[in-house]
């Protein structure tokens, strides 16, 4: 997947250890959806397929994000997202706290079902 050099800016102006908590995320999510394509959408990096954005993600003060995260994904996986902050729409984590792999690959393909994407 090629990558899109103003996403390749936005995680270069991070600092480091929250730079490598997202370029992890975006790996994990290019690896979920190879075919994807990147862009920043609403000041954050993020991926679309077909033209439609489906995952965003970015960094903030005291934590990253994740978005969207539906209240049917968090009921779904209350158990692994114990502990993480949250609000209407995100995931909160940090470097010292990261979201586990399967879990961003579980909200990956979730958004991609609900953008009414079938595939893989």
């Amino acid at each position: 997947m090629p990558t899109d050099p103003k996403v390749d800016a936005y995680l270069a102006a991070l600092p480091q250890a929250q730079r490598a908590l997202l370029q992890h995320v975006r790996e994990v999510i290019a690896g979920v959806v190879p075919d994807a394509e990147e862009a920043i959408s609403y000041g954050m990096p993020a991926f679309k397929r077909h033209g439609k954005f489906f995952i965003s993600y970015a960094g903030w003060k005291r934590h990253a994000s994740i978005y969207p995260l539906t209240d049917e994904f968090a009921a779904k996986h209350e158990r692994e997202l114990e502990g993480y902050g949250r609000t209407k729409g995100s995931i909160h984590f940090t470097p010292e706290r990261p979201l586990p792999d399967d879990v961003i690959e579980a909200l990956v393909r979730d958004e991609l079902i609900r953008s009414g994407y079938r595939g893989r």
